[in-house]
């Protein structure tokens, strides 16, 4: 077996074991699955020539984390200026004659909780759903996204605390 062989072989077995993990953080630094999708395969395609020279397997993740933040940058200033709109009314809640089941409450808490995440602007969304959806440390966070420590911290707290004024006007309690 070559190594070109050997290197798309492992590339491959990586790829596969890793691509739910990646796609969530793809979803999370893109809001949109479609987008996501897209993101993740262009990451993909750009890592897979170079894998061979990749040191430390370990740090794939972050290899290619870091890949789908700068194809996302690339679309994103390609497509056209887009104004994100305010929503004409507020969600309603799940009503039911019975009264909704707990898990019903808490699957409309959490898509409620990550519309409003995909309504923060595009670094801070991406700083707080790398570190909260996908637990990655701040420092993890800086180097998948490219920039500083102070950074990072900045877009945590300022789309955190953009999310409580979102929830608190929409009646979600995401605590204090």
């Amino acid at each position: 077996m070559t190594t070109v062989t050997a290197d798309v072989d492992d590339f491959a077995t990586w790829v596969a074991a890793r691509r739910p993990a990646l796609l969530r953080a793809a979803r999370a630094i893109t809001g949109d699955p479609d987008v996501a999708e897209d993101v993740l395969h262009a990451a993909l395609a750009s890592v897979l020539p170079r894998w061979g020279t990749l040191r430390d397997r370990r740090a794939a993740d972050a290899y290619v984390r870091r890949a789908m933040v700068n194809h996302h940058v690339s679309w994103c200033r390609r497509a056209p200026q887009r104004r994100e709109e305010p929503w004409a009314q507020l969600p309603e809640g799940v009503a039911s004659s019975t009264g909704p089941s707990d898990a019903a409450v808490e699957a409309d808490r959490r898509r409620l909780l990550w519309e409003l995440v995909l309504a923060l602007p595009r670094q801070q969304r991406a700083a707080v759903a790398l570190r909260y959806y996908e637990g990655l440390s701040e420092a993890e966070t800086a180097r998948a996204l490219g920039m500083g420590l102070g950074a990072v911290k900045s877009n945590t707290s300022r789309g955190v605390a953009a999310l409580r004024r979102s929830a608190a006007l929409v009646g979600l309690d995401v605590g204090g």
